[in-house]
């Protein structure tokens, strides 16, 4: 296997674009009607010369990463953009040259103190080094001239164990020699907690769902009304003319294990949730993450059950695997290599005979850098099936100038559609197709108009922040 590339970065500009929902998302405690897109232009070095630059984008999700009461949800996404420009500062600090891994293990332990020190949780720290670290393996890849399945499969990152005691670099070189890119990943359709069920524009509707053969149901944290209604949206999708799957996500509104054991009763016992027990695969961090990291499984862990939100760390998935959680969350807003290293376990014990996985969860990922990283990261361990929402509440290239889209679609034609001002995701039989991310660089043959951006409006201090508000 190839050394990886050593490099240094030279030049971290961050901007934003608006977005409108075509709809209201509620999940959680929260309503979504808008929100803003985050990109990132990074420019590296090679320690043999030249340079190359790459990009990221991600939405600055309210109310996702930091759920505390007493914040408004402007200010857990300015939360987010201090996040970014604390790790701007210490990815550019670096002296010298090393890995595109190398780099986030050297800053990801600073950038979470210094996160700590302006009261932003652990979720918000790791924002600003996940989306650094995926403008600059596009960098590594494009100055290489390879994609992201190849590129990973030689380890171009240079990933290895100094984050995770628990592996060896044998287990993480092996796992990614081993990879093959998953053509099509279906996709998983979420319903929100405001969504309509019935009838037209509901659950079973072809032209609202896109043939989606997995669904993503939101719950709202009171077993009885959760349950009224997924009664409602089973009875809708036994309708369907093909088979289907299920996964709950309750978006840490359950309160306890108490309040948790009550539906999982119903789900066992009561017959008309039938439709939706025999089909569910599992079921998205239930409780707080705080409560969750002292609340062990039990007999509740007769059912799959995974973290999201208490996936913080490089030791989440290890701390829930021993309360009983078979599973966490793959999402490029929490970090690419964390994602990798957690499948890299997931294969490894249930090498075992017992059955622990990564699956697919998205945060609205939108058309264009956002959703092909996320869903290339997916592709490369092993993710069957996403959570990808983000086609069905804003339309499409939401706010991006009309050539950019155009350009996103002539590079990408098996995974856009449409024309105009209105190219969209392309859905064919419930999948998305992976071909058009084979393309050097980290799964995208373009780069957004940066002239038609926008710089980021950043918070100079948390401190400032609130006194302005």
């Amino acid at each position: 296997m190839a050394m990886a590339p050593r490099i240094a970065v030279r030049d971290i500009a961050l901007f934003e674009r608006p977005i409108r929902f075509a709809r209201p998302f509620r999940f959680g405690a929260v309503t979504v009607t808008e929100a803003v897109q985050v990109f990132l232009r990074v420019e590296i070095e090679r320690e043999r010369g030249g340079t190359a630059v790459g990009a990221s984008a991600e939405m600055l999700a309210p109310k996702w990463f930091d759920k505390r009461a007493h914040l408004s949800a402007e200010q857990t996404a300015a939360e987010l953009r201090r996040s970014l420009a604390l790790a701007r500062d210490l990815y550019l600090a670096r002296q010298g040259f090393e890995t595109a891994f190398g780099l986030h293990a050297a800053c990801i332990g600073p950038q979470l103190a210094a996160c700590a020190a302006e009261d932003i949780p652990p979720l918000a720290a790791g924002f600003g080094p996940a989306e650094i670290d995926k403008a600059v393996l596009d960098a590594v890849l494009r100055a290489a001239g390879t994609d992201v399945f190849a590129g990973m499969s030689e380890n171009i990152a240079g990933l290895d164990a100094r984050l995770t005691p628990d592996l060896t670099a044998d287990d993480v070189s092996a796992f990614l020699r081993g990879r093959q890119r998953l053509e099509r990943v279906a996709v998983r359709h979420t319903v929100g907690l405001d969504d309509v069920i019935e009838g037209a524009g509901g659950v079973a509707d072809p032209h609202e769902t896109s043939g989606a053969r997995y669904f993503k149901l939101k719950l709202g944290g009171d077993p009885d009304a959760d349950a009224a209604r997924l009664i409602r949206i089973g009875r809708q999708l036994t309708t369907l003319p093909y088979a289907f799957k299920v996964t709950l996500d309750a978006n840490e509104q359950y309160a306890d294990l108490a309040a948790l054991a009550a539906l999982a009763e119903r789900l066992d016992r009561d017959s008309d949730l039938a439709p939706i027990a025999q089909r569910l695969l599992y079921v998205e961090q239930p409780m707080p993450r705080d409560i969750t990291r002292t609340s062990p499984l039990r007999a509740l862990s007769r059912r799959d059950f995974i973290i999201d939100e208490a996936d913080d760390s490089y030791d989440a998935f290890p701390q829930a695997k021993s309360l009983g959680y078979r599973g966490i969350s793959s999402k490029s807003c929490k970090g690419i290599y964390k994602a990798i290293l957690n499948a890299v376990r997931a294969a490894k014990w249930s090498g075992a005979g017992e059955r622990f996985f990564v699956s697919g969860e998205d945060l609205t990922c939108q058309a264009g850098l956002a959703v092909q990283q996320d869903l290339a990261l997916g592709a490369l361990i092993g993710v069957s099936h996403a959570e990808r929402n983000g086609h069905h509440y804003v339309d499409g290239f939401s706010g991006a100038p009309a050539d950019e889209a155009r350009a996103f679609l002539l590079a990408h034609p098996d995974l856009y559609t449409g024309g105009g001002d209105a190219v969209r995701l392309a859905i064919h039989g419930g999948d998305l197709l992976t071909g058009s991310l084979v393309t050097p660089g980290f799964a995208s043959g373009v780069h957004p108009d940066w002239a038609a951006l926008k710089p980021l409006d950043v918070p100079t201090t948390r401190i400032a922040q609130e006194q302005a508000i």
